[in-house]
This record gives structure tokens, sequence and C-alpha cells, in this order.
């Protein structure tokens, strides 16, 4: 059996997805990007293939994408990340939902990407590093609410009250505006609301940068938040699609062109 890998080296995750020769996804693997992309990088390879038990030489095809694409040398080429997100969307999504519209919400940044009918990538736009619309960003919330990343769907669902204002369109800024409502008394829970609706309006503003079509498929660590695509449905008023695997989208995309460029190149 051959199989084909795709890598996903983000500026705070490395995602890898590894898929055979029928694209079906083997496995799938996430570790800290750490500060040695490369290393990092491969170490988290080898331990994913052995833990597959498939051997170095099965592995015929690689394609790396994402922030740090260019730092993984074993790799047979190397992608854009829209490319790749928009190719794992469609794999995800496959017979479930006819995706036109992506929500990408990674370490530091996020992505809009609209597709055509034929499911091309026709128009994309990326948020400013800064912005605080970035899953860092809520890493940054839920450590300054002295609470767990993955509790503030939960927090989000006990909230009684309107979702607070939080308006800087800075995470630096916006942590301060955050550290102030503490102040004034206001609760974890609204506060967490507050947090997740002013995401959403900044996604909303992106999005309808390339256009809003139904279909909109909404994937990275975030996607697995429960009260921030609850916000992001209500500031759009429709509903969204979430992977099984959000966070691997990217590199299952990748996985998927490195099976077809392997077999594009050995074409008989």
């Amino acid at each position: 059996m051959r199989y084909f890998a795709g890598i996903d080296i983000g500026s705070t995750a490395i995602k890898i997805a590894i898929v055979d020769e029928n694209k079906k996804l083997s496995g799938h693997k996430i570790s800290a990007s750490g500060s040695m992309f490369y290393k990092y990088a491969k170490q988290a390879l080898k331990e994913m293939l052995n833990e597959l038990g498939v051997d170095e030489e099965s592995l015929v095809y690689t394609v790396a994408t994402g922030y740090g694409r260019k730092l993984f040398k074993e790799a047979d080429e190397n992608i854009s990340e829209i490319t790749a997100n928009a190719m794992g969307a469609m794999a995800a999504a496959e017979g479930k939902c006819d995706i036109r519209t992506i929500i990408n919400i990674g370490g530091q940044d996020s992505k809009a990407i609209s597709l055509d009918g034929e499911v091309h990538v026709v128009n994309f736009a990326m948020n400013d590093r800064c912005a605080a619309g970035t899953g860092k960003f809520l890493d940054v919330v839920a450590m300054n609410l002295e609470i767990e990343v993955d509790e503030l769907g939960e927090y989000h669902f006990k909230s009684k009250g309107t979702p607070l204002a939080i308006n800087s369109t800075c995470a630096v800024f916006a942590e301060s505006e955050i550290i102030g409502l503490l102040g004034n008394d206001n609760s974890v829970e609204d506060i967490v609301a507050g947090v997740h609706y002013s995401i959403a309006k900044r996604i909303i503003k992106l999005v309808k940068r390339v256009g809003i079509k139904e279909g909109i498929y909404f994937d990275g660590g975030p996607a697995l938040n429960g009260g921030l695509v609850s916000a992001i449905e209500n500031e759009l008023g429709k509903r969204i699609f979430i992977p099984e695997f959000p966070q691997i989208t990217t590199s299952l995309g990748a996985a998927i062109l490195a099976h077809e460029s392997y077999g594009y190149e050995n074409r008989a």
C-alpha cells in the first residue's frame, strides 16, 4: 500500500494527514510548532508513521503547506494553504454539504475563501495579523479568565445577559478591555459570549469581502468551540458545516494533492 502525506506547518501547530491509495484518511496528528518548525515537523511525521505502522518507503509523496511549508526540505512540493484548504474542505464535506464559502480561523490569522460552481477558488481574503479574531486570541482570553480554552463554549451557553461589546480590533487592546470588564464585576459567561460575538462580527466582515454564498464550511481549531460557532451562525443568519476534524482540513487537502501529483507524475 502506498501512502501520501500532507503537512500543514502553521505558526502555532503542525498538522499532518496521511491518506492511502484510495484517498481515504489513514490517520492524522497535531503537535505544537515550537521554535524549530523543521525539526518538530519531521519528528511529528516520524512518530505518526510509527503509530500507523507505515514504513518510510511506503510514503511515496509529501506535500507541505502553511506558514512554514518551505522549511520542510523532504517535501516533494509545497503549495499555498488557500489551495490546500479548499481541497481539504471539498473532501471533508463530500456527500454532506456543497461548499461555496470557507471560513478558516487559524492560530494567528483568519481567512475567507469563495468557491465557484466547479469548486475552484475564485476569491479569498485574510485578516490583519493583529486583529482580535484568531485562535491565539482565544487562548489569551481563556488565560485572562482563568479557564481552559476548551471550556469557552460551555461558558458561552451559560451567559444570561446581552453579550458584552469588545470593540478593539487589536488583540492587545481587546485583552485590556476584557480585564476592564472583569474589574467592573461582569460575569465570565457574559464576557466569553461578548468575545465570541466580537470575533463573529469580524469574521462576517471578512466573509463579505469575498461574498457570502450558501454552503458555508468552518475549519481550524476554533471550529471546535460551540459558542463561537453559534455566534457566527447567529450573525450570519445561516447554518454552517463543521467537519469531523476541523483542525486538519488544510493538511488533508495537501495529502489529497500529494496523491494527485504522484498519480500525474507516474501516469503511464
